[in-house]
């Protein structure tokens, strides 16, 4: 419970006011359970899409701006704050110390509000084809944030820091490696199998699994050459860019 209510505290927008335990097994819970809290995500995603086009009646671009903004508004905007840091850090064009620095800055330029606005046109423009799809939403909205986080935990311990500082240095440094990456495969190999039941396919989860596999590889490659390592701001990115990715592979198999 202490791992899933330290996610909850530390990547959600829901308030946890209870001081917890931070020792290395209970770090290494709250990454464990970070998949769960993306379903959770995805759950209530789902219910305000139940909501604004079966209960009210609204049209499939208004209920896809509600899904992504309660999206947003659960994770607090963090990993929003990761994909735009990204966005004025690469584009800057400078070396990688300098990057870090940018990204670290609090205010958001020219390139970071860009790749943000950029990002949630098409996160919209995603959900808006699903829904016109006429497809079962819940699989579809809960597979994308589970997927995308248990890639995030595999590239984050698999990358080496790109600065021996801060909050991912500090977590890095007390999570169980071999367990973590255990239980993060066998959480998405279970997400992957009961989504294709639901949806009736075997091929879409097996492209699913191919396309989360390149895209945590190609990452990392690009982070270490581009940054030298990973950073919160960079697995905020990831996450963002891969629920995108998830949908964009599902329009297409489907």
């Amino acid at each position: 419970m202490t791992g899933l209510l330290l996610a909850l505290q530390f990547f959600t927008a829901i308030p946890v006011t209870k001081e917890l335990s931070m020792e290395r097994k209970d770090v290494t819970r709250m990454y464990i359970a970070f998949p769960i809290i993306g379903a959770l995500i995805g759950l209530i995603m789902y219910a305000v899409a139940f909501l604004f086009m079966d209960a009210i009646g609204t049209g499939p671009l208004l209920t896809s701006f509600a899904i992504v903004l309660t999206g947003i508004a659960l994770t607090g905007g963090l990993h929003m704050d990761g994909f735009a840091d990204l966005g004025d850090g690469y584009f800057s064009y400078r070396d990688k110390e300098k990057r870090l620095d940018i990204m670290d800055d609090p205010r958001i330029g020219a390139f970071g509000t860009m790749a943000l606005v950029l990002l949630i046109i098409g996160k919209l423009a995603l959900v808006h084809e699903l829904l016109l799809r006429e497809v079962n939403m819940l699989p579809i909205l809960i597979v994308a944030p589970v997927l995308a986080r248990i890639g995030m935990n595999v590239y984050f311990v698999a990358t080496r820091l790109a600065k021996e500082k801060g909050i991912a240095h500090f977590f890095k440094e007390k999570i169980d490696t071999v367990k973590l990456i255990g239980w993060s495969l066998f959480t998405g190999v279970m997400a992957l199998v009961l989504f294709g039941y639901i949806m009736e396919s075997v091929v879409v989860p097996v492209v699913l699994a191919i396309f989360v596999v390149l895209a945590v590889v190609l990452f990392r490659r690009w982070s270490l050459k581009q940054f030298g390592g990973v950073s919160g701001d960079l697995c905020g990115a990831f996450i963002e860019g891969t629920e995108a990715l998830v949908w964009l592979i599902i329009i297409i198999c489907i």
